[in-house]
């Protein structure tokens, strides 16, 4: 079943009987006994020896959790923090630990990796052991560290959990993998230190989500900022400035939909062209045939600059939060972390 088909049945059609549902009993009976096993030290989980904040989410396929780090990052070394940054860096091609630097390509440490690095200037390390990776970090100064989408990595010992929801597709038809979106039960929200609810109508509960965790949830936009030519991030133009014409909009990431919703709703014509995510772009994906502009998002963007002709652009997204959002996020975080680490040295 392809990625597509998947996304309907878990997130579209109405809840009934699943063929799937005994595989996904089988893999919340498996989720469940690891988890426990870590609750009652069967198995260790590993400090690193300073403050751990994981962003994740519970559900397979994008959520916004890339943008919230890039923002909490940015917020807590306006601080005065030294802050690490650790991802497994899914679709790299090694799987040893590695320093990400403007340097890197996509192909050796991963595509959100670059971006973390580049919208933060945060030290990042990528690492299929997180533990390792973590302390590397540390051992290069770090006084905090963000693990992205780490949530279901028990082996590493964490301070704060930050779980990031979907405002739209919320947890779908509520089942676990293979039936439903669900890496772990939905119940797992309710022991997160803060739950943010990407997007969405406001006062609404969105599918699976309990009404009492969407009222308490922080919200979070994502608002798209001027398109920057790939091969030239120097050049911007305002999206609106690609009105008149039909554009091309190519996305390889969790949820398409969202990325041609967006410059949809800027006024734009839009040809949609969704691909798996952390798709690896060729020239024969971007190639149309026509001169029609290329609009994509910035995750695809790092893995075609050599590739992409002049008329390629990308679109870059930045979270948002209230001001009041924005501080209680910051507070309860600096909470969790203050007594270890002092804010300001």
């Amino acid at each position: 079943m392809n990625t597509h088909r998947l996304s309907r049945l878990w997130y579209e059609q109405p809840p009934g009987v699943s063929v799937l549902q005994p595989l996904s009993w089988l893999y919340g009976a498996a989720v469940s006994a690891r988890r426990a096993a870590y609750s009652l030290g069967w198995v260790r989980s590993h400090a690193v020896g300073k403050p751990v904040i994981v962003v994740g989410n519970l559900t397979v396929g994008g959520t916004g959790k890339t943008p919230l780090t890039v923002w909490l990052a940015n917020r807590l070394r306006e601080r005065g923090l030294a802050v690490g940054l650790v991802s497994r860096g899914y679709g790299r091609e090694r799987t040893d630990l590695r320093v990400v630097t403007r340097d890197c390509s996509w192909e050796e440490v991963g595509d959100e990796p670059l971006i973390l690095h580049e919208r933060t200037g945060c030290m990042t390390i990528v690492a299929t052991d997180r533990v390792a990776g973590a302390t590397a970090l540390v051992a290069r100064g770090a006084q905090v560290i963000i693990a992205d989408d780490g949530l279901q990595h028990l082996r590493m010992q964490r301070d704060c959990e930050i779980i990031v929801v979907d405002g739209a597709r919320g947890f779908g038809n509520g089942r676990m993998l293979p039936a439903g979106p669900l890496r772990e039960s939905g119940s797992r929200a309710r022991s997160a230190d803060l739950l943010v609810m990407n997007g969405g109508a406001e006062g609404e509960a969105p599918r699976g989500v309990p009404p009492e965790l969407a009222a308490a949830a922080l919200r979070m936009r994502l608002v798209a900022g001027e398109a920057r030519q790939v091969r030239d991030p120097g050049q911007a133009r305002p999206l609106e400035a690609f009105a008149g014409r039909p554009v091309h909009a190519v996305a390889g990431i969790g949820n398409p939909q969202r990325f041609f919703a967006d410059i949809r709703s800027r006024g734009l014509e839009v040809i949609e062209h969704p691909f798996p995510d952390h798709h690896a772009l060729s020239a024969a994906d971007l190639d149309f045939g026509d001169g029609l502009a290329v609009l994509m998002t910035e995750k695809d963007a790092v893995k075609c600059r050599d590739l992409a002709q002049q008329r390629v652009w990308y679109v870059p997204v930045e979270a948002t939060f209230s001001d009041t959002d924005s501080r209680r996020l910051l507070e309860r975080v600096t909470r969790k972390i203050e007594s270890l680490v002092p804010t300001g040295g």
